[in-house]
């Protein structure tokens, strides 16, 4: 299993750059929530599959101490990069059920749209090692695609249906990574027996947003990639029509987008 996730792991190889620069960042919402649930101001707080770091800096100015894990060699240098002069901040490169960090140790475990590539037992049970009684774990993912006006999100669907499409026809690219069911979150949270309690929360969430971020966060899909990364021109044409329905409709106007979350929450 360890080689499998490993593979997890390198599919977000060679382009890191574009998933920092495109992917949304921690909205305020999620640190409030989770306050609301502990009580108090963490010492520590662990971001499992932190990536590039997106979902670990917002904790900076509230925790004394935030570690990062991530196993992508890619993303880890450049959550380093950005996170180099947060003091309070650091990054191990490993996996999430084997983190190496101290039992009874956190008051926080976060997963930013991350958890569906890691085993969910064994992830599960290293979060109820080192989190502390009363501490909290919480996984949260945005919808995709965030909401844009109906032209986009008519031309993504038809991107990534494409997409759905040649994987099937091509499982060598499909099965080099493994992922867990979303849907299955809380109920995995829940069944692992770990927690006092445990549920669901909704929120969405307003970025800033132009014509070019919209085609990269297209691009920072791992599924996309892959089919870029194996050669596969057949979606090259689904691309330039994406890309030029977006710049069709928006130009080069800045905008808002809305992301919609879904949390799932464990309190150990």
């Amino acid at each position: 299993m360890k080689e499998r996730l490993q593979i997890n792991a390198d599919r977000f190889l060679g382009f890191a750059d574009i998933y920092d620069s495109a992917r949304p960042r921690c909205p305020e919402k999620v640190t409030q929530i989770i306050l609301k649930y502990l009580g108090e101001m963490p010492l520590l707080v662990v971001d499992l599959g932190c990536g590039t770091g997106l979902s670990s800096r917002i904790w900076s100015k509230i925790s004394n101490k935030v570690i990062g894990i991530e196993p992508s060699k890619d993303m880890i240098e450049i959550a380093k990069e950005k996170a180099s002069d947060l003091e309070n901040i650091t990054f191990i490169s490993s996996f999430s059920d084997k983190t190496g960090l101290e039992g009874n140790s956190a008051d926080i475990v976060t997963c930013s749209q991350s958890f569906h590539w890691m085993n969910p037992e064994t992830t599960l049970n290293e979060v109820q090692r080192i989190l502390k009684k009363g501490g909290i774990f919480a996984v949260y993912d945005c919808d995709w695609p965030p909401i844009y006006k109906l032209e986009i999100e008519l031309e993504y669907t038809k991107l990534f249906e494409k997409v759905r499409e040649i994987e099937s026809r091509h499982p060598a690219i499909k099965d080099k990574s493994i992922r867990w069911d979303k849907d299955k979150h809380l109920s995995n949270i829940k069944n692992s027996g770990h927690f006092q309690y445990a549920r669901e929360i909704v929120f969405s969430n307003t970025e800033i947003c132009n014509a070019q971020r919209v085609i990269e966060m297209a691009l920072s899909q791992g599924g996309l990639q892959a089919i870029i990364k194996a050669g596969i021109n057949e979606i090259n044409p689904y691309i330039d029509s994406f890309k030029m329905k977006v710049f069709d409709v928006y130009g080069n106007d800045e905008f808002e987008v809305e992301f919609c979350y879904r949390m799932r929450l464990g309190i150990k």
